[in-house]
């Protein structure tokens, strides 16, 4: 009769945890934590005293209150270290923040009117839908920057038409002006042979 007291109290206090929580539209950290609340719940019921009493028959017959004393450490340290086991493998998982991520994720994806995508069940189909947006983008892309490309080129080249243009006429002028100084020289060497031929 012990027992049922002592389970009763373990039950009250998950109820009493777990009840609000489902109006409160619990989050998953919550509910993992009941989920584990629940566990323990029914580990304790698994263990309970009567087994443990029939696992110590004769003890329990000598020392009665000292068996449920002992069985009372068992279960707490049990609790305990199940817990505690817990809460490492939510410390270095990192479950708090996860938890709290993927809440943020389905509550955002509340409001998007698009359904979700999902898998096909055709690998062939699912890559490509998945690679082709990227590959038209990079194609986009590459179109326009082989587009400047082309335009720069193009640029360059009138530069380089222009250039050799004016390489040409700078070079008509050179020998046009070397031309003229020739024809100079020649009249300036006929004068001074003109003033030389008296003499």
């Amino acid at each position: 009769h012990g027992d049922g007291g002592a389970g009763g109290a373990e039950g009250g206090g998950a109820d009493g945890g777990a009840g609000p929580a489902p109006a409160a539209a619990p989050g998953r950290a919550q509910v993992f934590s009941t989920v584990v609340d629940t566990f323990l719940e029914k580990l304790v019921a698994a263990a309970s005293y009567q087994r443990f009493v029939n696992c110590y028959r004769c003890f329990y017959k000598l020392q009665p209150q000292l068996t449920r004393s002992i069985y009372d450490q068992f279960i707490s340290q049990l609790q305990a270290s199940v817990k505690e086991e817990i809460q490492e493998v939510k410390n270095e998982g990192n479950l708090e923040e996860l938890f709290s991520s993927l809440d943020k994720i389905v509550e955002e994806a509340k409001d998007r009117e698009e359904p979700a995508w999902r898998p096909s069940g055709i690998p062939e189909q699912d890559v490509r839908s998945a690679l082709l947006p990227y590959l038209l983008k990079h194609r986009t892309h590459l179109r326009r920057a082989l587009r400047d490309k082309q335009q720069r080129n193009g640029a360059a080249a009138e530069a380089v038409l222009t250039g050799r243009d004016r390489i040409a006429e700078l070079q008509q002028l050179i020998q046009a002006r070397q031309q003229a100084w020739q024809a100079i020289s020649k009249e300036q060497r006929e004068l001074i042979m003109t003033f030389q031929e008296p003499q």
